[in-house]
């Protein structure tokens, strides 16, 4: 994608952003009162899931404009890392929601309260049609295939929408059936949903931060690539992490002739860097050596000599 295009498409993803952010925001403060105001925990929960979209659309946001912030002495890859750091707030802060809704479900199946169904009902269906609506705008207006960012923010807001059914159905059960357990088991559900997001959010988060292998990179992949590279002898010091969601990195030595050319190598680079982009690895840092020069302090060592079946001892 040409310069233009992709400063189109981050526009248009903040733009997006800013949009469903508004609106989700606006509508969880508006069902966490109606949650009071009926006494109803599924509204409650399906707000505090709301507050999950809303904190996910904002890093998103917020990562999208920090990411802009060229990069300095001090921060050399810049702030794009405050996205994950944020995620992992995200995730956590998720986690405790979720107990906190089982706690008070559980004191809700021993003595269930009275609930003003009709008024659950209400704020329930106009959540539902709120998070149709903002899904609609995020497929028409952002980049949820490519955009990792996107796609996050964008199911975050799909799985929503089962709490608003979740809290929609409890409330037709108390209406026509008087059945009081419906909100506390709606909420359950959600909290099951609640928990689910700020686990894997938390997981993908420490995984970034531990410098772990992004989840889209093929390892053996990468190696055969350089490998088949016509010049180079083998590959070590072999390191492959995300510097925040959709930017991977890559940093190794490769051997090479003790009698190639400058421009020898710098045609070898560059058909390297090419090859690697279509593997998910977007930044790379490549330090070419002769074998006069080989030494054993790797990490990952020698991949070299282990695909080929020998055994490496440090």
């Amino acid at each position: 994608m040409g310069h233009d295009g992709h400063d189109h498409t981050h526009e248009a993803n903040k733009k997006t952003l800013m949009l469903s952010f508004i609106i989700i925001t606006g509508y969880m403060i508006v069902e966490a009162i109606g949650g009071f105001t009926t006494n109803s925990l599924a509204l409650l929960s399906d707000a505090g899931h709301m507050l999950s979209d809303s904190i996910s659309l904002g890093v998103a946001l917020l990562a999208f404009t920090l990411g802009e912030k060229a990069a300095n002495y001090s921060k050399t890859y810049g702030y794009k890392r405050f996205e994950i750091l944020a995620a992992v707030l995200n995730g956590i802060t998720l986690v405790l929601i979720a107990i906190y809704i089982f706690y008070e479900a559980i004191q809700r199946f021993q003595h269930p309260p009275e609930v003003a169904s009709t008024g659950m009902l209400i704020i329930a269906s106009i959540g539902l049609l709120i998070n149709i609506f903002v899904a609609w705008i995020m497929m028409r207006g952002g980049d949820i295939e490519e955009n990792l960012n996107m796609r996050g923010a964008y199911l975050h807001v799909i799985s929503d929408m089962l709490g608003s059914i979740g809290a929609i159905i409890a409330a037709l059960l108390i209406i026509f059936f008087d059945w009081g357990w419906a909100d506390p088991l709606a909420s359950v559900i959600v909290a099951v949903l609640v928990l689910r997001s700020g686990y894997y959010v938390t997981k993908s988060g420490l995984h970034v931060l531990m410098e772990g292998t992004p989840q889209n990179v093929n390892v053996n992949d990468v190696i055969q690539t350089i490998q088949n590279t016509k010049g180079i002898q083998g590959v070590h010091d072999l390191h492959i992490w995300s510097i925040t969601s959709g930017l991977n990195a890559l940093s190794c030595h490769a051997v090479v002739a003790d009698q190639m050319s400058i421009a020898e190598s710098e045609r070898m680079l560059h058909q390297i860097e090419h090859d690697l982009e279509h593997k998910n690895i977007h930044h790379m840092t490549i330090q070419l050596e002769t074998t006069a020069h080989l030494h054993d302090n790797s990490i990952l060592c020698k991949v070299r000599a282990e695909s080929s079946g020998h055994h490496h001892h440090h």
